[in-house]
């Protein structure tokens, strides 16, 4: 029972002997002041346009929660969205934007003391003016705009007594139509068949509701809706739940739809709205061995692909045709590469076990980068090593691991090492700079990250041997990097 008077009495006995302890290591202050000099730098996350705006999130290095900025070309930038006022102790957190297409309006959901169920405040963005009231009880889900008139959300019914404990497994689809009361928000989907979640979005061309249901964490049903049209019906693409399709882009009813159904590593494929069923499919990028993300920007795909835990991406026309791949310095994570169809530069991010997160601005007509933004940091990468190798788990399967450490380290079986794993929900784990692993690094510790089955490095078939009855995989895996990195001191 996590509201009852015993539990909480508990957990303040439990922390009081945890913190005896902790208290009295000597090295605490020290790391703890390395960690906040560290810590103290300016962060901006990627770029993007909105109406007549240019909107970005900026941390001054001592802010609990980034603050939303925008500016208009050659004006002074000003803060939009600043969510460390939204409540004096801070547990109210921003937790998820979504403008209408024009950039007028501004639904956004908050999160209060880390709670899943949101509430969303809908405002005009020119002079951030609240238009209606709070909606509330919303869970596990997105906002999609239709025009201005009104927006699609997803939810369960509130629990009756914990939203900690109590079951929540029944997803809807809803339409909010701007200034009418949430009471009377209509239900699209999800009323007649149980799903654990359910997802609606509308094409960039305001002209198709996109449904994916699904029964659990992974694999979907796809759906679509014509809403140019009135009393359309609701045409179902896939039906097995054993596959993920998403769709991506639409130029009139010529849909692009990015899918793993007989494509583990995926691919995307092209079919015409008014028979969208599986045995019209076209392929226009096939799958390949790695496997495949998918984003668009400046009229262009850009194929994202994850090869031994590293990015490598590829630009592609609409017809499939291969424009060039994208260069960028060393080995790392590259995010980002969306935009409107119209902008000729949009941004990508790039960052590495040893490198902080810098941006980037690409032009998509001459494939040229420049630095947009890199951190003023007190951290010398050039200092540290990044290696990359492969295992070998227990049934023969090659697992790859990285390892960071100072340069000029004797790898000698003393260095305190920390071994990192996950293998699970078809999560990767991307090369990514961490300010406590950095502090761990200049103290002479050494850094592994195991990319363990379970995850989605490798696609579908290397995420399946580690769920279920292959669990045992992941665990065989991480036993057998902890023994490489013994046999390597």
């Amino acid at each position: 029972d996590d509201t009852s008077y015993e539990l909480k009495e508990w957990i303040k006995a439990q922390n009081k002997i945890t913190f005896s302890y902790l208290d009295q290591i000597p090295q605490r202050k020290m790391l703890k002041n390395r960690l906040e000099e560290l810590w103290d730098y300016e962060k901006i996350g990627t770029p993007f346009n909105e109406g007549k705006y240019t909107y970005f999130y900026k941390n001054n290095g001592l802010q609990n929660q980034y603050v939303l900025y925008r500016k208009k070309e050659n004006k002074t930038e000003e803060v939009f969205i600043n969510p460390n006022q939204f409540s004096k102790d801070g547990t109210i957190s921003l937790s998820g934007i979504y403008f209408s297409k024009d950039g007028s309006f501004l639904a956004y959901s908050i999160s209060e003391s880390g709670s899943d169920w949101r509430k969303v405040i809908v405002i005009e963005t020119e002079n951030k003016t609240i238009i209606e009231d709070t909606l509330v009880n919303i869970k596990f889900s997105g906002i999609s705009w239709n025009g201005n008139k009104g927006f699609y959300y997803s939810s369960y019914e509130k629990p009756d007594n914990s939203a900690l404990t109590d079951k929540t497994d029944r997803h809807k689809l809803f339409y909010h139509k701007i200034n009418t009361s949430q009471k009377d928000d209509k239900i699209v989907f999800g009323e007649k068949e149980k799903f654990r979640y359910v997802r609606g979005y509308i094409t960039k061309d305001q002209n198709y509701l996109v449904i994916s249901a699904s029964k659990t964490t992974s694999g979907n049903n796809l759906y679509i809706k014509d809403i140019s049209r009135e009393n359309s019906k609701i045409t179902q693409i896939t039906y097995n739940f054993e596959s993920n399709s998403y769709i991506s882009h639409n130029i009139g009813s010529k849909l692009y739809i990015s899918t793993n159904m007989n494509a583990p590593n995926k691919k995307l494929i092209t079919v015409d709205a008014n028979a969208p069923q599986i045995e019209n499919w076209i392929d226009v990028i096939p799958e390949t061995e790695s496997v495949l993300s998918l984003s668009k920007g400046g009229g262009y795909f850009f194929a994202k692909y994850f090869i031994d835990a590293n990015s490598k991406i590829l630009q592609y026309k609409y017809n499939g045709e291969l424009v060039r791949e994208v260069k960028f310095s060393g080995k790392g994570n590259v995010s980002g590469f969306s935009g409107k169809e119209y902008e000729k530069e949009i941004f990508y991010n790039f960052t590495n076990y040893i490198t902080p997160r810098s941006s980037l601005k690409y032009n998509v007509e001459t494939g040229k980068s420049e630095f947009y933004w890199t951190p003023d940091i007190d951290f010398k990468s050039e200092k540290f090593v990044c290696e990359q190798h492969f295992f070998t788990s227990i049934d023969g399967t090659k697992v790859p691991i990285s390892i960071m450490y100072k340069k000029g380290i004797k790898l000698n079986q003393k260095n305190p090492t920390i071994l990192y794993g996950y293998g699970g929900f078809n999560i990767s784990l991307k090369p990514s700079f961490s300010v406590i692993n950095a502090v761990w690094l200049e103290q002479g510790g050494i850094y592994a990250v195991a990319n363990l089955r379970g995850g989605g490095e490798y696609g579908k078939e290397w995420h399946d041997a580690g769920t279920k009855m292959q669990k045992q995989n992941v665990f065989d895996d991480f036993i057998s990097a902890a023994e490489f990195l013994i046999e390597n001191n």
